[in-house]
């Protein structure tokens, strides 16, 4: 495959603080390395990259996601294939409620999800993921993405100075979709991380807790921790810093973990939804 050659591309803002559409790029076509790091970054400069109608290969989506850094290892591959797919990269993960026999061939099938960072119940988080729709319902599943920045830059100073240099307790349990279920949560699928985040790259801070996966705030009685992690979640989920996506086809989303959290709506348990995602692989801290 030959390299592209340079390109004009359009940053264009989706929301005040977070989220921003890429136009003018063809992502199946190989960039050149100033292309690469004009969108490497607007993803650090907005935290959530669009990329619409694009129409990628499994390698390309592969290819693609070493633009933003190394290719993180998939920790549950799927059982099955959907019809149509001959083979599946062994770093590409189904998101898909498409079931065969009476089982999902994918992950995370069905229903609402609280809003989360990916991975955060590891020692070692994602720094970014990859999703990119290929079948998609004809209502509902929309991702809404929440900007951690601009949710610490405004939060309440009291509420700030209680949790500074705190760290908190995250798990999650792969069977559910509910905040504290701790059916099968073991060492391996839990972590403590900072309440507060410094983003490695562009040194600002951002909450880093969320509704589905942080329990607890350790050292702290549960009743206060609770209390103030709920204000916490309720501050940082608040509209204005918010993107809501509604998905299509060929739509590639680009999200940085270490400063934005994700949720998703609910959608027809009867109708196909099939994406596929990519990981990058986080570091280990400080951070």
């Amino acid at each position: 495959m030959t390299v592209a050659t340079k390109t004009r591309i359009d940053v264009v803002r989706l929301t005040r603080h977070i989220g921003a559409e890429i136009r003018g790029v063809d992502l199946s076509k190989m960039l050149d390395p100033d292309t690469v790091a004009e969108i490497r970054q607007a993803w650090l400069d907005h935290a959530v990259l669009l990329f619409r109608g694009q129409k990628l290969s499994q390698d390309d989506h592969v290819r693609v996601t070493g633009y933003f850094g190394a290719l993180a290892p998939l920790t549950r591959p799927p059982k099955f294939r959907p019809p149509g797919f001959d083979r599946l990269h062994p770093n590409i993960m189904m998101i898909s409620n498409i079931r065969e026999n009476g089982e999902t061939i994918g992950a995370l099938p069905d229903g609402e999800m609280h809003f989360h960072h990916d991975q955060i119940h590891s020692e070692v988080p994602h720094a970014g993921t990859l999703l990119y729709s290929v079948e998609i319902p004809t209502y509902g599943g929309d991702t809404l993405f929440a900007d951690g920045y601009a949710a610490y830059d405004t939060l309440d100073p009291t509420l700030k100075s209680k949790l500074e240099g705190r760290q908190a307790l995250n798990f999650y349990n792969y069977g559910s979709t509910l905040r504290g279920d701790t059916r099968g949560v073991g060492a391996t699928n839990q972590a403590v991380h900072p309440v507060f985040r410094t983003h490695e790259e562009t040194g600002r801070r951002a909450i880093y807790v969320d509704r589905l996966m942080t329990q607890s705030i350790e050292g702290m009685p549960q009743a206060e921790s609770d209390a103030l992690l709920d204000a916490v979640f309720d501050h940082a989920e608040k509209p204005e810093f918010v993107y809501r996506h509604v998905w299509r086809v060929g739509d590639l989303i680009v999200w940085d973990n270490r400063c934005s959290m994700h949720a998703r709506d609910d959608f027809p348990a009867d109708q196909r939804r099939l994406m596929l995602r990519t990981t990058v692989q986080g570091t280990v801290r400080p951070y």
